[in-house]
């Protein structure tokens, strides 16, 4: 990765012919962003759970190099193998995008120690072994690189729609990003997270209801959902030079709802 950007650079800037884990990348964002890096050069590694869906993504994308890979994130030791994975089948490994989550929308009082261990197991311990080996071999290898985590607009609102335990977790993402940053900085690797807002999905509307979604809605100073392509634009720019000295931060794609 270049250190430095000059005007008139395009979105994706260095990224051609790089090498980029997408997990969740069967999943409504996901495909977006897959589709954004394959559009800026990039070789992608699909991952989600589903096999068959991941082929799906990969054979669709433009260009060429890219890799289906079907992994269980809720295994930590499956998500520490992904980066070794990547070099494997791409040639490098020097974007991870961490997309991959799992949200259970039920009342607090209703919240079984399963969902609780579930939920966290997936959306923080995995992000954390997950970044770590990325980061890790990024090191090894000398070349700096991107790692791009995925908060959420819960990490600082909270949640909403019984969705307490994921905002716990996103919180826990934004914090673990931040300290990252500091580890993996002098040695060239920025990490960053992007927390969307309301983007229209069928994990968002999953389980809620549609009274609560109208009132996020009226909450949102641009009054509509966001798209898989805002927020697959939002994550090419991080991980690409224009980004080069950016790190530790949280880039909030809410249309507003967010402001800080």
């Amino acid at each position: 990765m270049s250190e430095g950007t000059a005007p008139g650079r395009l979105l994706g800037e260095g990224l051609a012919g790089r090498g980029v884990i997408c997990t969740g990348g069967a999943g409504g964002i996901g495909r977006a962003v897959c589709r954004q890096f394959a559009l800026a050069g990039a070789r992608v590694l699909v991952v989600d759970r589903d096999e068959a869906a991941c082929r799906e993504v990969a054979g669709d994308l433009p260009g060429s190099g890219h890799e289906p890979f079907a992994a269980d994130l809720s295994d930590p030791h499956a998500a520490a193998s992904l980066p070794e994975a990547a070099e494997e089948r791409l040639g490098s490994c020097d974007v991870l995008v961490h997309m991959a989550a799992v949200l259970l929308r039920k009342p607090l009082g209703e919240v079984s120690e399963a969902d609780w261990d579930l939920q966290t197991e997936v959306n923080l311990k995995a992000t954390f072994f997950l970044a770590r080996a990325a980061g890790d071999l990024m090191r090894r290898r000398g070349r700096g690189g991107r790692v791009v985590l995925f908060a959420s607009q819960a990490w600082w609102t909270g949640g909403y729609g019984g969705s307490v335990v994921y905002a716990a977790g996103k919180g826990g993402v934004v914090s673990l990003a931040r300290g990252l940053a500091r580890e993996y900085g002098p040695d060239g690797i920025t990490v960053n997270t992007v927390a969307p807002g309301s983007v229209d999905t069928p994990m968002l509307r999953t389980g809620l209801a549609p009274e609560v979604l109208d009132g996020v809605l009226e909450a949102t100073p641009l009054r509509r959902l966001g798209t898989p392509e805002e927020i697959a634009t939002a994550t090419l720019f991080l991980a690409s030079d224009n980004a080069s000295f950016i790190s530790g931060a949280t880039l909030n794609v809410s249309g507003g709802w967010l402001a800080y």
